[in-house]
């Protein structure tokens, strides 16, 4: 009766599919879980074999929304680091080109197929993207219908078995291994980059500080009598601002001209330990009750000046002219939707998102400078949204032929340089193209889960016969995947590239779109230094791989 019910009613092994896949996903085993895409998968393989089938044209439709909003949230950090961050997208054109590599001579000496093939690309870089782009070059190969669904099956079971030795194998070599092969303390190289880049203290995983990084206080003005406001702050590095004055009862705004006077009351704002340094400069604290009208606002604006783009917080700050800059501080810094440490030695890209902390006036004046304030809407343009998708579809009708091999982008292709292109547009000119980064969330989210369903329920009984024909082969050549990319980029980055230890494991972490892995190793770093270089190369990689999908399939076809 059930099998007879999920026929007659494939969206119900659909939703089932999603919910105990994710279930599934959410059981952690130490750092490591399986996530709920691949979750999803195992189950409506399980399901698959009750004859359960969804339509295609939802299957496409769905992968159409996800990679069209994987470009188009990747698009800003994406051209921001093709050349800004040349010596961590190394490491991403390293894990392509040896990936690729790995999967020919495997194509060749295992006599792989296409989907095999593809579907070991996805699973051994975590890629779940390229499940999507590999199958739709393989249904545009003009075989059967028999035989692409053959083919397509062989993606996804390729994917579910070599993707979990895969994961295991980034999270031990990021957090473990690595840093054995380089002979380091990482938790001690993370504290001293952190220090380095202008940190005051250690966060250890899942803690805040107790003492936060930004504060105001308030003095009664002694030593610092008779000192101008601009003079007084530079002394500090500009890292503090005199905000209020409380004098004979009256609150008066301060400029940098103001002259401090013996008994005045003034509020300062700024980094805690300029604030600290200033402290013997100015007078006894007093609770500051007299300053009723006091604000502070936080703000997040995206990042676009091109001139910043590059610079650190610090370099910002000293090339900002001091009255332009004054009072405007960095609370955090986020980088394709992950938190990067907001320390005076963190370069900033174009696309970073700034969360602007001061007062109202200072904020917004600071925002103008910068770029442009997200507006907190919950409304998506979908003039924009369907502009962008169909584009994709028409780049993906284009195709080539190099060295006898046919290669198309296909729609998922297609759909993710359109999103790249949309995305980047959206940067430099934020009045059109609303996409809250909530609704590019479910769309990538829910668009992959639903193809990844889909795929996995039309792979029915096609799935056991693959891994009864390959056995332990796929998940050693998973492992091999991972491993052979990673001792590379480990032995370019230190040797050559002279990266910190942190970054370089984060990096690493990256190029294999691994979020289990960084999570991983900001636990065993004790901060998050390694998330500087993770978001670098998860920005190329994440775009470079699924464009291999459909590579592979025609490289595969021709010499497998």
């Amino acid at each position: 009766m059930i099998v007879e019910l999920l026929k007659s009613q494939p969206e119900i092994a659909l939703f089932v599919s999603l919910a105990l896949g994710y279930l599934i996903g959410s059981i952690r085993f130490g750092p490591i879980s399986l996530g709920g895409v691949c979750g999803t998968l195992i189950v409506a393989l399980v399901l698959g074999q009750t004859g359960a089938r969804i339509s295609p044209d939802l299957k496409n439709v769905a992968f159409a929304l996800f990679i069209f909003a994987l470009g188009f949230t990747g698009g800003p950090q994406f051209f921001a680091n093709v050349g800004r961050g040349w010596r961590y997208g190394l490491l991403s054109i390293v894990e392509i080109v040896s990936v690729m590599t790995l999967i020919m001579i495997a194509v060749v000496t295992m006599k792989l197929d296409a989907g095999t093939a593809a579907g070991l690309l996805a699973g051994a870089a975590t890629e779940s993207a390229v499940i999507g782009t590999a199958s739709e070059a393989i249904a545009k190969l003009g075989l059967s219908d028999a035989q692409v669904s053959t083919l397509q099956a062989h993606v996804v079971t390729a994917y579910s078995v070599s993707y979990l030795f895969g994961l295991i194998t980034i999270v031990l070599f990021t957090s473990q291994i690595g840093p054995i092969l380089m002979r380091v303390n990482v938790r001690e190289e993370a504290a001293r980059l952190f220090r380095k880049l202008g940190g005051d203290g250690v966060l250890d995983d899942g803690q805040r500080l107790a003492l936060p990084p930004l504060e105001g206080r308030a003095f009664e003005v002694g030593p610092a009598a008779g000192t101008q406001v601009s003079a007084f702050e530079a002394r500090f590095g500009n890292n503090i601002t005199v905000e209020q004055v409380l004098r004979e009862q009256r609150q008066i705004h301060t400029d940098a001209q103001f002259v401090l006077q013996t008994g005045d009351i003034v509020f300062i704002g700024g980094r805690r330990e300029a604030v600290v340094e200033a402290a013997g400069s100015l007078g006894a604290e007093v609770s500051g009750e007299g300053f009723v009208k006091l604000f502070a606002q936080r703000t997040d604006v995206m990042l676009t000046r091109r001139e910043a783009n590059g610079l650190t917080l610090a370099q910002m700050r000293e090339r900002a002219d001091p009255e332009a800059g004054r009072g405007i501080y960095v609370g955090a810094i986020t980088r394709l939707d992950t938190t990067v440490p907001a320390l005076p030695g963190t370069v900033v890209h174009r696309g970073d998102v700034l969360t602007l902390i001061g007062s109202p006036a200072d904020v917004a004046r600071g925002a103008q400078r910068l770029g442009y304030v997200i507006q907190q809407t919950q409304k998506t343009d979908f003039v924009y949204l369907g502009l962008g998708v169909l584009v994709g579809m028409m780049i993906g009708r284009f195709g080539v032929r190099v060295g006898g091999v046919a290669l198309e982008l296909g729609t998922g292709g297609g759909c993710l340089l359109s999103g790249l292109f949309f995305g980047w547009l959206r940067s430099h000119f934020p009045v059109v193209g609303s996409l809250p980064s909530a609704a590019a969330q479910v769309l990538k989210d829910f668009g992959l889960a639903t193809f990844i369903a889909a795929v996995g329920l039309s792979a029915g009984p096609d799935a056991i016969k693959l891994v009864r024909e390959y056995g332990l082969a796929l998940p050693l050549a998973g492992i091999l995947m991972v491993l052979i990319p990673g001792l590379l980029s480990l032995w370019i980055g230190r040797m050559f590239l002279k990266l910190e230890a942190p970054m370089l494991l984060g990096a690493i972490a990256g190029q294999q779109c691994s979020t289990p892995a960084i999570s991983a190793l900001v636990g065993v770093t004790g901060n998050s230094t390694p998330v500087i270089g993770y978001t670098i190369t998860y920005a190329l990689s994440n775009i470079l791989l699924p464009l291999m999908g459909p590579v592979v399939v025609g490289l595969a076809t021709k010499f497998g």
